[in-house]
């Protein structure tokens, strides 16, 4: 990996703890700690452990920048967080979630994101963007969690979108990441299993056999 991925990918932790901390103004907030200690863990275990191909194709895919879209599902993250520290630590707009449930979310979003790098563990080709990649010999992946649902990367997306305002404590935090996080990723699921569907060899097949896109025995 290029070192400036590195740089990249320590440049996103510590925009978090300044987004969350300077907007709550105060870093004594042991909920934001334990949110950050997990999306950092997150981050080191994806250079530890996935394929750095992977990595590459995800960080620039086909070579190029990431589109508009993910650039700007990147600020709606970092609104988010800002949003959060305003609410938890300046104006208690809505931080009244009950610690038994920030607890359970944050246990939530941490299995999100452990479920994120499962799929992407056995899935070389878990890019960012919609895409056939011919260029790095796509095939059908059915390991792991693909024997269950088609795409488990939108399933624990929804997770960790669901999960992360709670996680803050902020109830409005939670509801804009919903908004905002929701309709982007079942766009992109029925747009990607349509792509699939018409373009990668065996795609169709696999699909007839595990039915369900996101939800085991539900859709």
């Amino acid at each position: 990996m290029p070192i400036s991925a590195y740089f990249q990918a320590a440049g996103l932790i510590v925009l978090a703890a300044v987004s969350l901390f300077a907007s709550a103004g105060t870093a004594a907030i042991a909920g934001f700690w334990v949110y950050l200690a997990i999306f950092a863990a997150v981050i080191v275990a994806a250079f530890i452990f996935l394929d750095p191909g992977l990595l590459r194709e995800r960080m620039r895919p086909a070579g190029r920048r990431p589109p508009l879209g993910l650039r700007l599902s990147t600020l709606v993250l970092v609104a988010d967080w800002i949003v959060a520290g305003l609410d938890r630590g300046r104006f208690h707009w809505s931080d009244s979630v009950p610690p038994w449930l920030q607890a359970v979310a944050l246990a939530v979003f941490a299995g999100g994101y452990g479920l994120c790098l499962w799929a992407m563990a056995v899935n070389p080709f878990f890019s960012s963007v919609v895409r056939i990649q011919d260029d790095r010999g796509q095939h059908v992946v059915t390991a792991g969690p693909y024997s269950v649902v088609r795409h488990p990367g939108y399933s624990c997306g929804i997770l960790i979108v669901l999960a992360s305002g709670v996680a803050l404590g902020s109830w409005i935090a939670a509801a804009l990441m919903a908004i905002s996080g929701l309709p982007f990723l079942l766009y992109r699921a029925i747009a990607e299993d349509r792509v699939l569907r018409d373009q990668l060899p065996g795609y169709r097949e696999y699909a007839d056999r595990v039915r369900r896109r996101l939800v085991p025995g539900v859709w």
